[in-house]
């Protein structure tokens, strides 16, 4: 069927806007509201995101390619949009939910409104929808699969669009990785941000650091700059012997959207080689999980994965509770964990796997996200590990 909503609105006398824009999902739920950012539509994964801070660096953030955010905090775009807080050039997100409209930036970092930045950025926003109500649906079914539409005529085909979100194959099994890594070798020297600084360049560097791209953060970079790293970020297929011959210090493992398993189809053997060579070896997100599948390990979807700036995990070498930014939609499988590696984090949420440690190499990955973009500054000591651990091969 075909639904017209021009004349409807939403929301009380203060805030009433015409439905423009509308979520449908594949069991068939509707949420209607108001369109924001580029009109269109499009066809990804809805999971929520409960960050207070940093939609800007969530949405550029390759890690949610093919993905619809919903933030469960209601007050976006308060702070604008500017150049310094980007993870990558072309975001990779499918779709943004808020509850109100987006708020006006008041703010002396602004560059752009939010909305405009949505526009050239060709990301589908909607707005004026219960999130909170969305949110439990997704608690309490798993991440469902969705159509994110904004038209300006409020004219939707409800039945065409169901049928898209119904039809689209879901995450398991995509390889995503392909979709957003570098085309080429690249570098970055730029370091972490400072406050009336932004981000200066690093000109003393004493390791070689070759990161495998599968998505990687900007932050992340700029984090392992900031230890003195010069950086060589290269493809997600690059080869065994092509990173070998640069001569590293160290490897990361960079995070990264999509199944590990579909990628570390490709990824795995070179990983596996890597590990046997006995460099030292950072794996982070995506990273962390291949890391573990080269390993022998296995990985499974979660049902509403975890998605935000204020996780509590745990150091079981410490008792240390930290709290961390994550993006991720598969987790490790704990009960496959090979004799040799072991853990050394988990969630507080829920008991799934955070971080592994391989004895008697120096090679050790986490979930979360250390570099903390958005979010508490609790992990930034892992890039500090990463650099005892290449300063100790040496």
């Amino acid at each position: 069927m075909t639904m017209t909503t021009s004349s409807r609105e939403l929301g009380p006398a203060r805030a009433r806007k015409r439905i423009t824009g509308a979520l449908v999902l594949a069991d068939g739920t509707v949420f209607e509201g108001f369109g924001l950012g580029a009109t269109g539509h499009a066809v990804g994964e809805v999971c929520f995101n409960t960050a207070m801070t940093g939609y800007q660096e969530i949405l550029t953030d390759p890690s949610y390619a093919a993905q619809i955010i919903c933030f469960t905090f209601p007050h976006i775009g308060n702070v604008g949009t500017n150049t310094d807080d980007i993870e990558t050039v072309t975001p990779a997100a499918r779709g943004l939910i808020v509850k109100a409209s987006i708020t006006d930036p008041s703010n002396y970092r602004n560059v752009q409104h939010l909305d405009i930045w949505l526009k050239r950025n060709n990301i589908v926003a909607l707005g004026g929808i219960d999130t909170r109500r969305l949110t439990r649906l997704i608690r309490e079914n798993g991440m469902p699969n969705g159509v994110i539409a904004h038209d300006a005529t409020g004219t939707f085909n409800i039945d065409a669009l169901k049928k898209e979100a119904a039809a689209w194959p879901g995450l398991e099994g995509m390889d995503l990785a392909k979709d957003v890594t570098a085309r080429q070798i690249w570098t970055l020297d730029e370091k972490r941000w400072e406050w009336n600084e932004g981000h200066k360049a690093q000109r003393k560097t004493r390791f070689n650091v070759v990161v495998i791209d599968y998505g990687v953060k900007r932050n992340i970079l700029r984090s392992l700059s900031s230890i003195g790293a010069r950086l060589t970020v290269v493809p997600a297929d690059t080869s065994y012997d092509t990173i070998a011959h640069m001569k590293p210090d160290g490897v990361v493992l960079s995070n990264g959207p999509g199944d590990p398993a579909a990628t570390g189809a490709y990824a795995g053997p070179v990983i596996k080689k890597l590990v046997d060579s006995g460099i030292p070896i950072f794996g982070i997100c995506l990273g962390h999980q291949m890391l573990a599948l080269a390993l022998g390990a296995k990985t499974k979807k979660m049902r509403q994965g975890h998605h935000g700036a204020n996780h509590p995990v745990k150091d079981l070498a410490t008792g240390k509770v930290e709290i961390v930014s994550m993006n991720h939609g598969f987790t490790v499988d704990t009960a496959t964990l090979p004799r040799g590696v072991k853990e050394t984090h988990i969630s507080l949420f829920d008991n799934t796997n955070c971080g592994l440690a391989l004895e008697g190499r120096p090679v050790f990955s986490v979930q979360y996200h250390p570099e903390a973009s958005p979010g508490p500054h609790d992990s930034q000591y892992l890039f500090d590990r990463f650099a005892k651990a290449m300063e100790e091969k040496r």
